[in-house]
């Protein structure tokens, strides 16, 4: 015998295209935030997406949720590209001449 929970329609969807009453209700339900109930769903290499579990009475939802990836690692590589040019380390031979002086 099946349960009522089998026969739910299942739905993917962003969490910006819910109904305004499903998200407060949504967020009724995390009160604080998503970020600990999030699981990552594998689309493909390479390709995924966050999201929540979501149920309503007639429907179970997977809620997907934006998440932004901390860009600082961008940042340091884009600082790390201005610093070493070609293999060689700006101002390494001024750094190489003032230790020869002191010797």
């Amino acid at each position: 015998m099946t349960s009522n929970a089998n026969n739910k329609k299942r739905v993917v969807i962003s969490y910006h295209n819910l109904s305004p009453e499903l998200q407060i209700e949504l967020r009724k339900k995390y009160p604080l935030g998503f970020t600990e109930s999030m699981i990552r769903i594998e689309k493909g290499p390479g390709d995924f997406f966050y999201a929540v579990v979501f149920e309503t009475d007639e429907v179970n939802y997977l809620v997907k949720i934006d998440v932004k990836v901390d860009g600082g690692n961008q940042q340091e590589e884009e600082e790390d590209k201005e610093f070493y040019d070609e293999d060689d380390i700006k101002g390494a031979d001024d750094l190489a001449d003032g230790d020869s002086d002191d010797e």
